[in-house]
């Protein structure tokens, strides 16, 4: 980006502000909201699994479809996933200089590492791609929410000063006829 030249008689220009700020109440406002949908699709995966394939995701199967204690455990862990992937959004706003790119490797990496850690117990194979799924549809959808948030609560600002309209040219243009066009 290039600044004009300023004459030795003009004040110097007052300092910059950033280009860019942060709206935290639409941002925090879509974590929470993010926080309620991860919750939901938590639950949802947990029905459907228990449900639907008769697969235990968390709960032996002798708990019923709601399972037991460790079903509303991970409905909460999927709710503090998005509260804790929209804290990191709000601190790489702040702070970086390409927060989404940062944000979705992050996200990208952690979605990884929750598909993957199932298939590290002793569970069967059916219920570790249940979880793994699950995760899976969890660490997208969070991932998505928190990055159009980001990009609704982030505002630009023009440059102030240093930029002025180019002033018109001190003649008027030449104004053409219909038969200049064709000399």
């Amino acid at each position: 980006m290039t600044t004009p030249m300023r004459r030795p008689e003009e004040p110097p220009p007052e300092p910059s502000s950033p280009t860019r700020w942060i709206e935290p109440g639409p941002l925090w406002a879509g974590g929470v909201a993010t926080a309620v949908v991860a919750a939901l699709i938590a639950l949802v995966g947990i029905l459907v699994a228990r449900w639907l394939f008769t697969i235990p995701i968390l709960a032996p199967h002798r708990d019923g479809a709601w399972g037991d204690a460790s079903t509303g455990m991970y409905v909460l862990s999927a709710a503090g996933a998005a509260l804790v992937a929209t804290a990191i959004m709000h601190l790489l706003l702040l702070t970086t200089p390409r927060p989404q790119l940062f944000f979705g490797w992050i996200i990208g990496l952690a979605t990884i590492i929750a598909v993957v850690y199932p298939f590290s117990t002793m569970a069967p194979l059916a219920q570790k791609v249940a979880t793994a799924t699950v995760n899976l549809v969890l660490g997208f959808a969070i991932g998505i929410l928190i990055s159009g948030v980001a990009a609704r609560a982030v505002r630009r600002r023009r440059p102030s000063g240093g930029y002025q309209q180019p002033s018109p040219p001190p003649y008027p243009p030449p104004s053409r006829t219909r038969g200049d066009q064709y000399r």
